[in-house]
């Protein structure tokens, strides 16, 4: 199972990274995106899949002895995921203002000289 989550983790990366050095911004947001899932899955992957109980302590013990999932990384994720939702609602407003304002989404053609202004 992690061996096929390493592979989408370096497939998401290889997508995100192509279509990042695309011209259209539409194509640059996705590939972003696709970046920030890929490196979620990572950070998930780093902290260990394992199957077992809730991180708790009985109370009439001292040391966990049984195996359990490690709940930061989880938790890291669940704010990466917030964020990044934050970040594509405030970059989907972004660029439909850019394209009102320009009519187009070409990276390209966005570019101005200070003489120009």
């Amino acid at each position: 199972m992690e061996i096929l989550l390493v592979i989408l983790v370096g497939i998401l990366y290889a997508a995100g990274i192509y279509m990042m050095f695309r011209r259209s911004m539409v194509k640059l947001l996705i590939g972003l995106l696709l970046l920030g899932n890929g490196t979620n899955i990572l950070i998930f992957l780093m902290g260990d899949i394992a199957k077992g109980k809730p991180p708790i302590i009985a109370p009439n013990t001292s040391v966990f002895t049984d195996v359990y999932a490690d709940p930061v990384p989880q938790a890291l994720i669940l704010t990466a995921i917030v964020i990044s939702f934050a970040l594509q609602a405030f970059a989907i407003i972004l660029l439909k203002r850019v394209y009102q304002m320009t009519g187009s989404d070409d990276l390209d053609s966005l570019n101005t000289n200070d003489g120009d202004i």
